[in-house]
């Protein structure tokens, strides 16, 4: 644990993180440096740090063996959205791998990203997904099982801010899917389930990471709603201080890539970037993204880490909620449900 709680206070502090020695620490207006090398920026969220720092290695030896040409990868991890919000205010990223589609699409407003990216990629731009689940301690001593069990008056919630990190948003939508099944789509029902939930939250962090560290570290909170990534980590890490808990209903999470195309073309690194998301989806990236707890989207792949994942569990979509749009309207702007959930 000792180990553990380093790792997590070095990566939290660290806005933009270098990879070893295939990593640059600032970014270039040129495609290649002086050295002949390609620089990429991966704008990221919270918890890709593990899996990138992985992916980027691969990816730099993949890259001279098929193009003969040495290549630097910066990575920035932050809340989702407020990662979206640095890309659209001027943070340079060639890639931005976001927690949601919603994130990208704020960076595409901002005049950055050309339309059609969603399908410009497999599985709509998503080379990977997870799900939602708790992290309880050892023993599970609050007996939390499901949704249900949350809205006690004797459990203490940890989970990020819903206007800051994607995964947080993530986490809302699964417990409102939950409610509405418990209420038949009763919406004051609904609202007041979430309401009871939320009035549970201990501490709402920035970004998902920031919520684990409170919730592992800090130890406050009876459960952490939690990425599956960030909740295996933990549970690898630590096994004999927390389990995971998988509700009866969550959602299925679709963490989206894109080229930052406005940068791309300005830097000339268009060929890199497209290379550097379209190897996320070779069977030896979606591997690395199992090894790392997210759940690779080529089906043979993802069977093969059965024993691993919860394939069984219910699985509501973006969809459900007629697209990131609408709900991120009805949900998450400005005087929206979960401002006047919070606010009363």
């Amino acid at each position: 644990m000792k180990n553990r709680k380093i790792k997590y206070a070095a990566l939290a502090s660290a806005g933009i993180l270098a990879v070893s020695s295939f990593a640059s620490c600032g970014s270039s207006a040129s495609a290649e440096k002086e050295d002949g090398k390609i620089t990429l920026t991966n704008v990221s969220y919270d918890p890709t740090r593990e899996l990138y720092a992985a992916y980027n290695e691969a990816f730099v030896k993949h890259y001279k063996e098929e193009f003969g040409k040495d290549i630097e990868i910066t990575q920035s991890h932050g809340g989702s959205g407020k990662q979206a919000l640095e890309v659209a205010n001027g943070l340079e990223a060639d890639v931005v791998t976001l927690a949601l589609e919603y994130d990208v699409k704020e960076v595409q407003n901002a005049g950055l990203i050309e339309d059609g990216w969603l399908s410009e990629f497999p599985n709509d731009s998503a080379p990977y997904t997870s799900t939602i689940v708790f992290l309880v301690r050892k023993g599970n001593p609050k007996d939390i099982h499901d949704w249900d069990d949350l809205i006690r008056d004797d459990v203490g919630i940890i989970t990020p801010n819903p206007k800051t990190s994607g995964g947080a948003r993530w986490n809302y939508l699964a417990a409102w899917a939950y409610a509405q099944k418990l209420y038949g789509n009763d919406e004051a029902q609904v609202t007041d389930f979430v309401k009871k939930l939320f009035k549970n939250v201990l501490v709402l962090d920035s970004g998902a990471r920031g919520a684990t560290t409170t919730f592992v570290e800090n130890g406050q909170g009876d459960v952490l709603l939690a990425w599956e990534n960030e909740a295996y980590l933990s549970l690898r890490d630590a096994p004999d201080d927390y389990e995971i808990v998988s509700p009866s209903i969550s959602i299925l999470a679709q963490p989206s890539v894109a080229i930052v195309d406005e940068i791309v073309d300005d830097r000339g690194t268009r060929d890199a970037a497209t290379e550097y998301l379209n190897y996320l989806y070779s069977d030896e990236a979606q591997r690395i993204e199992g090894d790392n707890f997210y759940r690779p989207s080529d089906p043979d792949i993802l069977k093969e880490y059965s024993d691993v994942f919860d394939l069984d569990i219910d699985l509501v979509t973006i969809a459900d909620f007629g697209g990131w749009d609408e709900a991120f309207a009805k949900h998450f702007a400005d005087g929206g449900v979960f401002d006047k959930i919070y606010e009363e």
